[in-house]
């Protein structure tokens, strides 16, 4: 890594390009950001084109261009496990989520709950599983951040990774979801092209024979019998299975990603923009997948490992490879274009997580809990930016405790969490007329609790490859426990309503059916 810092000057220069250019965006968007609508949703005024590219750089972030293509290099098979499930997840936005939350909600997730469901304790128990999803989001990507700019700068990950804090938090103060928006936008494009052009050059290499690159990758790897099959990281089928679980279900119950359904007219808008989001996310997810056995034909797996034992920075060496290898021109300016552009997709995604977690505080606890009626916008927002200066504190200091995970891990986490909690409470609240409010926060409860408790007991935290007690032998064998903790979500809901089912308000039902179904109420556009 040290050989890559050196001579950093064309990567230091494309740093402080994007960097200015973001500032840029961020000036243009704080003028056209006006009220709590035009900072937490841009006032619902984006088209579906623009929805959809700003959707598909939500996907396209650390986790998938650093995390993903990391585990391929190095485990083969199985690191194609997390591309597969955030395709299918996002198959089932488009048929049954988009349009029923851009209808029902305003705001934040806990709104679509809200409509229908309005107790305190609901809102109370949604907003805090959101922003519980919201922070192990957001620590992948702060993780990525940190491995990602110790190589583009010739500083260290933990300033790194404080580094890219501050500058997420001045994104969102200054440019709200205007801001966030545009900056994905323009990174969804770079991100995308430059995965593409990686692609071609390493295609290029094999005298575009992928074949080649196929069996020179698995030669090169470190499991070479189970390189091209299942087993080398995910070791145990069950865990295999648990983890596409969780990342196809789960990313329904992502509060950043359905907040993305507010910022356009209408119901159809949401749906056009989903599927917009699917075919550059499919394609994407394609490349990403190749660049993986590319690194490893390329790079191999040592040199991956030797400079980060994580396999983050896979995607880093391949850029130098391809460019003519350390100490050449073309080598030192690839890995400067691709690590800016990666640098970019960081950035990006965790300005609109912010944004989602500074609304779930600023609307869902103070204006609704706290104080019991709608907050003037002006004081939303300034709860909100307050929000997003604390929590962007505790994300700091809490990626920099976890920082030698996997940040596909911890996206990995955050959607077990969706999966097992968020997503129980939006279906059967859309979709079944005796859901109850005590079945809303039971299956809140017990999603989360189950969840997490699973995951702490489980390898990932604990024993040889976990965070603490590496002598201890981990009370269960998978690192997701999402195919016993979604079903744990689901059964908790569906038994407490039953119990409870004769607080059912049947009006509120119809009344939810016929706001989800026709649009009638839904909240519409505003000037910003």
């Amino acid at each position: 890594m040290s050989n890559l810092m050196s001579g950093g000057g064309v990567r230091i220069a494309a740093f402080s390009a994007f960097i200015v250019l973001s500032l840029l965006l961020t000036s243009w968007a704080s003028r056209r950001s006006k009220g709590a609508a035009g900072f937490f949703v841009a006032g619902r005024s984006l088209t579906p084109m623009q929805n959809g590219l700003a959707i598909s750089g939500d996907f396209m972030s650390a986790a998938s261009f650093l995390g993903v293509t990391g585990l391929v290099a190095l485990f083969g098979f199985d690191g194609l496990v997390y591309q597969v499930g955030f395709i299918v997840g996002w198959l089932m936005i488009m048929l049954i989520v988009a349009e029923p939350v851009r209808n029902c909600g305003k705001y934040t997730l806990s709104d679509v709950v809200a409509l229908r469901l309005p107790s305190a304790a609901v809102r109370g128990a949604t907003a805090t599983s959101s922003l519980l999803i919201a922070l192990a989001y957001l620590l992948a990507q702060l993780v990525g951040a940190g491995a990602l700019a110790s190589l583009l700068l010739p500083i260290g990950t933990d300033a790194a990774i404080i580094l890219i804090g501050v500058l997420m938090i001045a994104y969102v103060l200054f440019g709200g979801m205007v801001g966030a928006t545009y900056v994905q936008i323009v990174k969804a494009i770079l991100v995308w092209s430059a995965a593409a052009f990686l692609l071609l050059l390493a295609l290029a290499y094999f005298s575009f024979d992928i074949g080649a690159m196929f069996t020179k990758a698995k030669a090169s790897s470190l499991h070479p019998d189970h390189y091209l099959i299942p087993g080398a990281y995910l070791k145990n089928p069950l865990d295999t299975v648990s983890l596409a679980v969780a990342l196809a279900l789960g990313t329904a119950g992502l509060p950043h990603v359905m907040t993305r359904f507010y910022t356009v007219p209408s119901a159809i808008d949401a749906r056009h923009s989903a599927k917009i989001a699917l075919v550059v996310m499919t394609s994407f997810a394609i490349m990403v997948c190749l660049l993986g056995f590319a690194a490893s034909a390329i790079v191999g797996p040592q040199s991956i490992l030797q400079s980060n034992k994580a396999g983050n920075s896979a995607i880093t060496l391949l850029a130098v490879k391809l460019g003519g290898g350390e100490g050449s021109f073309g080598g030192e300016l690839l890995l400067a274009c691709v690590s800016a552009i990666a640098f970019a997709t960081i950035l990006a995604v965790v300005s609109g997580i912010m944004i989602s977690s500074a609304s779930t505080i600023a609307h869902d606890i103070f204006a609704t809990l706290i104080f019991r009626t709608d907050a003037q916008d002006k004081r939303q927002v300034r709860v909100a930016k307050v929000a997003t200066v604390t929590f962007g504190v505790v994300a700091i200091c809490l990626a920099l405790a976890v920082k030698s995970l996997n940040v596909a891990f911890l996206v990995g986490l955050a959607f077990v969490i969706a999966a097992s909690a968020n997503l129980p409470v939006i279906l059967m609240t859309l979709y079944w007329r005796r859901f109850t409010d005590a079945g809303a926060v039971a299956a809140v409860v017990v999603g989360v609790l189950s969840s997490i408790g699973l995951v702490l007991v489980g390898p990932a935290v604990i024993g040889p490859h976990g965070l603490t007690l590496r002598t201890t032998t981990p009370l269960i064998s998978l690192a997701n426990p999402g195919i016993f903790s979604i079903p744990c979500g689901f059964v908790a809901g569906w038994l407490v309503s039953l119990i409870t089912s004769q607080k059912i308000s049947a009006s509120g039902f119809d009344q939810q059916q016929l706001r989800m179904l026709s649009g009638y109420g839904a909240e519409e556009a505003v000037e910003h």
